[in-house]
């Protein structure tokens, strides 16, 4: 009888990082653990009035080795020497300085309090005006190397990101020899690949972030980034021509980590990617399935077969083959604020409670009440009819997202009057998150990529029957949502077994290892029409703010 096989997938999420351990012969979930990252919980490093979020890399070493550890702590000793792979997914675009050794900045002494040496979250949007000045240079340019790029850069990404603290911060402009994604940092990491050059970059990451396409032989050129800074011009230099997909191994876990965690020096670690995209795997993403990962935002997905399809989708984040499955085309777009949204208006009911009722209430008793909520502004939404006079709001109070990127968008509530409650607006802010999952979807349609069926995943998902059934009436479609809580970290957990060489690629992965579907959200056909309507005056007002 053959010894079974274990994986690891690492999930690197916006507030914490979380370790799945996975049977790979069946995908079963043996064990998980979840850390918080300690300074970003404290609120170090951000400042939520100028859009800026930083990150310490010492919060994804410690979240790491505290997941893996308490994971490891689960399960006996055979599970354990048989641990045979560890694939890691991050949010991005996430970069971060680093130096000749591929040190990021901040683990140095003198800028570990410096936030332009730490990683740049993926929802920093301090970079605007250099991304402006990244989309006005390539629509002059022989080459516009945004066209794999929906034909907008966003501030969201990569080059933005670099350019702007390049501009900013002198000291660490003249000290980052290089910049690695997060996602591409962690498998050097834990490889103790301390030679910055011969890191193997995310194709994942590189295509959709950072206008690296095949057409262009890698990345931007020298020549385009001198113009936007000379700085940039030298750093191309640093940086990769080759990138890889997530079947490929970056290398074996190093004697250091693999004492401090409990396991095997031939542990094989995957090349890293973003996480979104190993979510879609995880929930078994096939041809033309478009999958929704919906938390604090979304990221929408879809990946065609690279013979069915040869055009430019506009407006999205981009089109890069094998940046999900190997051999594929794989699309990508997104909302900016999705349970932001949610969370937002959820502050704002909390203003009473924090400034007024702290005093007589205990600890316990605030926090039970700021828990009930969403839940009961859901409840109470539901019993709302839809109309076609209802209030309309625009979903973009984190900016747009796609289609056609925009982050200096606002949010907006139309139609309030002396009648309007609470839970009318938390209705209408619903159906404005789901009306932007329709001009996404609708894009894609247009664009000639036909939705064959739509998967949901994340902790809206499972959380939220109202805004499910929501956008189910809006999208008028049936919505499968996938089983498994932590579907990105099973999508690592699938590559991470391609990797070992337990299956040859990732869909003999995702065949076996698949969690399966545990609830399906089908349309009101009635209530559909009138969206229909309602999702009319949703364009209209997008337009009259423009």
């Amino acid at each position: 009888m053959s010894v079974k096989k274990y994986v690891v997938g690492l999930d690197y999420g916006t507030d914490s990082v979380r370790a799945l351990l996975v049977d790979a012969s069946n995908g079963e979930e043996v064990a998980c653990a979840v850390s918080l990252y300690k300074r970003w919980a404290e609120g170090k490093y951000c400042q939520p009035e100028l859009s800026q979020f930083r990150q310490h890399p010492l919060d994804y070493i410690e979240g790491m080795e505290d997941a893996i550890k308490t994971v490891v702590s689960q399960v006996s000793d055979e599970i354990i020497n048989n641990i045979v792979a560890i694939t890691i997914d991050t949010t991005g675009s996430t970069p971060g300085a680093v130096d000749e050794k591929g040190t990021p900045l901040a683990l140095l002494p003198e800028f570990a309090e410096d936030p332009d040496a730490m990683f740049v979250l993926w929802k920093d949007h301090t970079a605007l005006k250099e991304a402006d000045e990244i989309n006005a240079l390539s629509k002059k340019s022989p080459v516009d190397f945004t066209k794999y790029s929906g034909g907008m850069y966003s501030s969201e990404w990569f080059w933005s990101k670099i350019l702007h603290i390049t501009k900013k911060d002198g000291e660490v402009a003249k000290r980052a020899f290089s910049w690695m994604e997060h996602c591409d940092w962690m498998p050097a990491f834990l490889t103790g690949n301390t030679d910055v050059m011969t890191v193997k970059r995310s194709r994942c990451a590189a295509g959709h972030k950072a206008m690296w396409h095949q057409e262009f032989g890698g990345l931007p050129s020298q020549a385009f980034l001198a113009q936007l800074d000379p700085k940039l011009g030298e750093l191309r230099d640093h940086l990769y021509q080759e990138t890889y997909t997530t079947d490929e191994t970056a290398g074996n876990l190093s004697a250091e980590w693999a004492a401090k965690l409990g396991l095997s020096k031939t542990v094989k670690v995957g090349v890293g990617a973003l996480d979104a995209h190993l979510g879609a795997i995880g929930t078994g993403i096939e041809p033309y399935s478009l999958v929704k990962v919906m938390g604090t935002s979304t990221c929408d997905m879809v990946v065609v077969p690279t013979e069915e399809f040869s055009g430019l989708v506009k407006g999205i984040c981009g089109q890069v083959d094998g940046s999900i499955i190997p051999n594929m085309l794989g699309m990508e777009a997104g909302q900016s604020a999705f349970g932001d949204v949610y969370s937002w208006y959820k502050q704002i009911l909390e203003f009473p409670m924090r400034e007024i009722l702290s005093e007589t209430l205990t600890k316990d008793e605030l926090k039970k009440a700021s828990d009930a909520i969403l839940p009961k502004l859901s409840e109470k939404a539901a019993q709302l009819p839809v109309t076609e006079n209802d209030l309309i709001a625009l979903d973009w109070i984190n900016g747009r997202r796609t289609p056609d990127v925009d982050l200096a968008k606002k949010g907006v509530l139309a139609g309030l009057t002396l009648g309007t409650s609470a839970p009318h607006i938390f209705k209408a802010l619903v159906e404005a998150t789901a009306f932007g999952s329709k001009a996404i979807m609708d894009r894609f349609m247009e664009q000639g990529v036909n939705i064959k069926q739509v998967i949901a995943l994340g902790g809206i998902s499972k959380k939220s029957a109202f805004v499910m059934q929501t956008l189910a009436n809006i999208l008028n479609v049936p919505i499968k949502v996938a089983t498994s809580e932590q579907a990105c970290a099973l999508g690592s957990a699938m590559f991470a077994a391609v990797v070992a060489g337990v299956y040859n690629n990732i869909s003999d992965a995702q065949a076996t290892m698949s969690s399966g579907y545990d609830e399906c959200y089908y349309p009101d056909h009635e209530k559909a029409e009138i969206y229909k309507k309602l999702y009319k005056k949703y364009q209209q007002l997008g337009t009259a703010i423009n």
